[in-house]
């Protein structure tokens, strides 16, 4: 079963809109991330806690999505 992550990634250019991926534990994601952004360094990994999109987040194990409009907000340790 897969988990939603959010993701944090830089380019040369600078910071990407945010980025979703499935994948099974933060490890998997960060593979995926690394292999779809080879170029560009993955900042952070995370669950993302109670944020919601009504943008399509894909639904199979290593589906990656950028969310334009949306920037990078570190998940809440309230949840």
């Amino acid at each position: 079963m897969t988990k939603l992550f959010i993701a944090h990634i830089r380019s040369a250019g600078g910071f990407k809109p945010l980025v979703t991926v499935r994948a099974a534990a933060e490890g998997e994601a960060r593979l995926f991330l690394s292999a779809a952004y080879p170029d560009d360094e993955v900042v952070d990994v995370a669950e993302p806690s109670d944020w919601t999109s009504d943008a399509d987040t894909g639904s199979k194990s290593g589906d990656i999505r950028e969310h334009a409009g949306e920037a990078w907000q570190a998940p809440s340790s309230l949840a």
